[in-house]
């Protein structure tokens, strides 16, 4: 039995008077994959950004209830929006890497959290090799990222998030804007990070989540209907809901 390694508990999230998220109870484990899926608007990225504070930058903004990161507190006001999300990295739908160059974009990350500097050149290189991009940029480091195709920049963002070594990697529609092969790269690249990290991904796609993941959360208007084994939400749902929408009835 793999420990939980991020929890929600009573989680309720509401922007101004309205409720986006409703008592969100939830335990993702250690070292696997798991997909939260549902319609549009149904509260997956939402929940996703909680975990690292994103929506600080709200100002309507709020949430009760727990957020924890094995015995951490997230939301405890001593602990800096920085270290948390030093510990839990956060890859978006658009690749949006910086307007530097390839090496600079991870130099960048490593300078801002003090890293000595003659560490900086061999932990770009393993993270470059992790995101399965050294062997396509080791010698044009120097290059502008955004000259990258799209999918080796969104490997590149995840290369950005893995430099920093966090424990926990959320993953907000990662492949949403790429091709069918980039999309392959990425997925056999999360299978890979998961010896390290422990994933959470937002996915639109049925068939993603079922290559991927160990465990999936189905959620429907704010509310987690359903959370289990791959299997058994693609394959045995409890829910008439949970069979409904992985049956393409609606959604």
């Amino acid at each position: 039995m793999k420990k939980n390694k991020l929890s929600a508990e009573n989680l309720d999230l509401y922007f101004g008077e309205k409720q986006i998220l409703k008592n969100i109870n939830i335990a993702f484990p250690a070292n696997q994959v798991t997909s939260l899926i549902g319609p549009s608007g149904c509260g997956k990225s939402t929940l996703l950004r909680s975990f690292n504070r994103m929506h600080d930058l709200s100002p309507d903004a709020k949430i009760k209830g727990k957020l924890m990161l094995d015995e951490l507190d997230l939301y405890d006001k001593k602990i800096s929006v920085t270290d948390i999300r030093r510990r839990i990295g956060m890859v978006f739908q658009k690749p949006n890497p910086l307007p530097k160059s390839i090496y600079d974009n991870l130099a960048y990350a490593l300078k801002i959290h003090n890293y000595p500097k003659n560490e900086i050149p061999d932990l770009i290189e393993q993270a470059l090799r992790e995101s399965f991009l050294w062997d396509e940029v080791k010698d044009e480091l120097k290059k502008p990222a955004v000259k990258l195709s799209g999918g080796q920049q969104q490997r590149l963002c995840i290369a950005r998030t893995v430099v920093l070594r966090p424990e926990v990697i959320l993953m907000d529609e990662p492949c949403s804007a790429l091709d069918p092969i980039s999309t392959k790269k990425i997925e056999e690249l999360i299978l890979k990070l998961k010896e390290d990290f422990t994933i959470v991904i937002v996915t639109h796609n049925m068939q993603q989540a079922q290559r991927i993941s160990e465990k999936v959360a189905f959620m429907y208007l704010g509310e987690l209907v359903e959370y289990d084994t791959c299997d058994t939400i693609f394959n045995h749902p409890n829910n008439e809901l949970t069979q409904r929408y992985v049956g393409g009835h609606f959604g």
